[in-house]
């Protein structure tokens, strides 16, 4: 890559810190799966998948934000199809410790969030009535919601003595409610007011996958080591 930042250039530089940020953060993560109980170990690394899979998206809008100045919806939305419904998947897992979780559940999960993300793509590439898709697309977020607070992982986790679990999902669930809440409010923008992304919805992007996926991820790691740790204590 030969082309350089501008110093004012906010958006490339946000790129640019994302992007090492994400590949710290994988690394970190995958130091992390070696340091909890085995129980833990695919939770663990679910997260790194998710970081590493945000590292990959970062590093090709930055190689297309210098070569163009512009980034296509397919660039981000690549990333997301998989990085959003492995989350969703970590989330069930990491439940899972607490009780009891349907495979079902895990299938309805998995579906629902990669089609949530593919009708939200459909909307802001002009493939279908972006009305219906951004209508659509709140829809299933809704439905993930909806599990995350009333259904099967939330009695499982509410039913459980692990204080660490219950926690960490507290935290965990509020990163899919609020940090989540910044992609259709995205695809509103872009669909129903007709704005051109000048860099700085990609920049707001950027900086929401600091909360969306790192702190997602490092929230992962602590609640598996505490909780991990606590089972040490009441074992001894």
């Amino acid at each position: 890559m030969n082309a350089m930042i501008d110093p004012q250039d906010l958006t490339g530089a946000s790129y640019s810190a994302v992007l090492y940020a994400l590949v710290g953060a994988t690394a970190f993560l995958l130091l992390g799966v070696s340091w909890v109980g085995r129980a833990w170990k695919l939770v663990v690394a679910l997260a790194a998948v998710a970081t590493l899979v945000g590292a990959c998206q970062a590093w090709d809008s930055r190689s297309a934000w210098l070569a163009a100045k512009s980034v296509s919806v397919a660039y981000p939305y690549a990333g997301w199809i998989i990085s959003m419904p492995v989350q969703v998947v970590t989330l069930f897992f990491l439940a899972a410790r607490g009780g009891k979780v349907s495979q079902a559940l895990f299938w309805r999960l998995a579906a629902v969030s990669i089609l949530m993300v593919l009708v939200r793509y459909l909307g802001d590439a002009k493939l279908m009535v972006p009305t219906l898709s951004f209508l659509i697309g709140v829809a299933l977020w809704l439905y993930i919601l909806g599990e995350l607070y009333f259904g099967q992982m939330d009695e499982a986790v509410a039913t459980s003595s692990d204080d660490a679990l219950k926690r960490g999902y507290f935290w965990l669930r509020t990163v899919v409610t609020v940090g989540w809440a910044i992609y259709p409010l995205g695809s509103f923008i872009v669909s129903f007011t007709s704005a051109v992304d000048d860099g700085r919805l990609s920049l707001t992007y950027n900086l929401a996958e600091f909360v969306n996926l790192i702190a997602f991820g490092l929230a992962v790691l602590a609640t598996a080591m505490v909780s991990a740790d606590g089972d040490r204590k009441a074992a001894a």
